[in-house]
């Protein structure tokens, strides 16, 4: 039976070796979702850009939220929502398809000889893709409506990259445990909706009861979306001992996830 290393070394060099791969698989994972379609790829821009309308009119029009700290426009209420949206829409993506992954792909399992570690790596990509997409609408109204940004913009990707290897830990775990369980789909669908509302994604911490703010940092959202707002909106820098721990708290999660899904994956094909 063939082995599969857990080694740090080896999550790093299969992404390294499969790197061709894993550009053409999330190539055609993003533009096979909008195959057929009238707009094709256009919808990949219309969509934030219409979420991002409704969340706008519903909450600072509908029930008259207003974020504190800020101003009271309409329009910076919906840029700071969105910053959070955009944060938690990258995570829960990449959680909600990792049960199904292996599961929508059974003939690389049974009849091809594939590294089925980079099918994570392949969501994550198709993941980031639309966030991307989703930072360029959240630029092109901040541009128009307030001008340029901080410059503590340019730290926006340090402060995605310890949550991308976290929900790249996440999903190798639930890649495997999808293939034993079939149940934890609904399951992860299910904790990824109540994890919005358990982040700062609607609110900010200081919003609520102090005694339940400590909570709030068991979700591993929390930091990364205020992070992400101090940089993109206010200006400010980051706790970088607070960055530097989840990092390695990250990067553990991550070869964690790795290593169980490569001891757990020799049992695929009997279980398929």
């Amino acid at each position: 039976m063939q082995r599969f290393s857990i080694s740090p070394k080896a999550m790093v060099g299969g992404f390294w070796r499969n790197r061709g791969l894993i550009k053409a698989l999330v190539v055609r994972d993003v533009t096979g979702r909008y195959k057929g379609t009238f707009l094709g790829m256009l919808w990949s821009f219309f969509t934030p850009f219409f979420m991002l309308l409704v969340y706008t009119f519903f909450l600072s029009v509908v029930l008259k939220a207003r974020w504190p700290g800020g101003s009271s426009s309409k329009a910076e209420f919906a840029l700071v929502l969105f910053v959070g949206l955009m944060t938690f829409n990258l995570f829960a993506e990449c959680i909600n398809r990792a049960p199904s992954l292996v599961l929508g792909n059974i003939n690389y399992v049974k009849k091809v000889v594939f590294p089925l570690e980079i099918l994570p790596m392949v969501a994550l990509g198709s993941a980031t893709f639309h966030m991307l997409v989703s930072f360029m609408v959240w630029l092109l109204f901040h541009l128009v409506l307030f001008g340029i940004p901080p410059a503590t913009i340019v730290l926006f990707p340090l402060v995605l990259l310890p949550l991308v290897l976290l929900t790249l830990g996440f999903s190798w775990f639930l890649v495997s445990l999808g293939v034993y369980m079939r149940d934890i789909t609904q399951v992860i669908g299910v904790m990824t909706s109540a994890l919005m509302f358990l982040s700062p994604i609607f609110y900010p911490i200081e919003s609520l009861p102090a005694s339940y703010r400590p909570l709030m940092q068991f979700s591993p959202l929390t930091l990364v979306v205020e992070w992400a707002r101090n940089v993109m909106i206010w200006g400010k820098g980051m706790d970088w001992l607070a960055w530097f721990v989840y990092m390695l708290v990250s990067l553990l999660v991550a070869w964690l996830g790795f290593a169980w899904f490569q001891k757990t994956r020799k049992g695929f094909a009997d279980v398929l």
